[in-house]
């Protein structure tokens, strides 16, 4: 089989993906499905042994163009919900903002449909119905388990907005370093980026057990700051803001690396987004507290 047959075999793939996506989250502009309509089409004419590289660059373009079109849909939906509540025991999975296969070969296909539709889902869940129980201990003033879902809706809802934030943290186009406001705030707060890559790498391979890595803001010193968390929750600081977290729990990363936790780490920079991570920084930092 041909490059040219194996690519229009990848792109018609993704379409299917794509499609399903955007169904499952309800996601469906009529000009966004026609034009991945369009796209499947012109992937099959390109399976043909008679395909040229003129048609490849043709079906090329046209990707793009759907990818675009996609993620300003997906960047609407996100800003038409933005200032809308989560009713009790309501959360939803978010979807992720790329295919499941997009941040290959740092992390595998494999891992993130296992990682965002198994684990992540499980996370929701738990928090879903933490709050509903605790809803039904106020109605009917039986506070006998608080204990246990206080704890629930702890860990789940940790683990659920700390996964919002790790895949909207990563992109198939990132890597490199921060530009602007928040590069010159990392050199201020931790001398260069170098040093400050070395000591988040290093918070994140020296976890113990299962948790997080994270870059936060602290409102109260006005200062970035490399902070750990166990589990989802555990050993970490209050009153600060995360704006850039790495998952280094095993489901995170063993299926692909096994138990080399250091080389997922390392990886993981190729796909860093630091343009939605500077945006976040930019939205903490309009937080102010009185400094202590």
């Amino acid at each position: 089989m041909s490059q040219i047959q194996d690519y229009a075999k990848e792109v018609q793939a993704w379409v299917t993906e794509m499609t399903g996506f955007l169904e499952k989250n309800r996601l469906t502009e009529q000009h966004v499905l026609e034009q991945l309509n369009r796209l499947s089409q012109l992937s099959r004419q390109l399976q043909k042994d008679d395909a040229t590289k003129e048609e490849m660059t043709k079906v090329e373009k046209e990707v793009t163009l759907a990818f675009r079109e996609i993620n300003d849909l997906m960047n609407r939906n996100t800003r038409s919900r933005i200032n809308q509540s989560v009713p009790i025991g309501k959360h939803t999975l978010p979807p992720l903002p790329y295919p499941y296969n997009a941040l290959e070969p740092a992390i595998s296909e494999e891992i993130m449909r296992l990682h965002h539709d198994k684990h992540h889902q499980s996370y929701v869940d738990g928090l879903n119905k933490a709050e509903l129980m605790m809803k039904r201990a106020r109605e009917t003033n039986d506070y006998s388990l608080l204990k246990h879902w206080e704890r629930e809706a702890a860990f789940h809802g940790s683990g659920h907005y700390l996964h919002t934030l790790f895949w909207e943290g990563m992109s198939p186009k990132g890597g490199g370093q921060p530009k602007g406001a928040l590069l010159k705030q990392i050199e201020k707060d931790f001398s260069n980026f170098a040093s400050f890559k070395k000591q988040f790498s290093e918070a994140a391979k020296q976890v113990e057990g299962v948790g997080w890595a994270l870059l936060v803001w602290v409102p109260r010193t006005r200062r970035l700051e490399v902070l750990q968390s166990e589990r989802h929750m555990n050993l970490t600081q209050w009153d600060t803001i995360p704006i850039l977290v790495l998952d280094v729990w095993e489901h995170a990363y063993y299926l692909q690396y096994k138990n080399n936790r250091a080389a997922y780490v390392d990886q993981w920079w190729n796909i860093v987004n630091w343009p939605q991570t500077e945006n976040r920084f930019m939205e903490a930092k309009k937080l102010v507290w009185k400094p202590y």
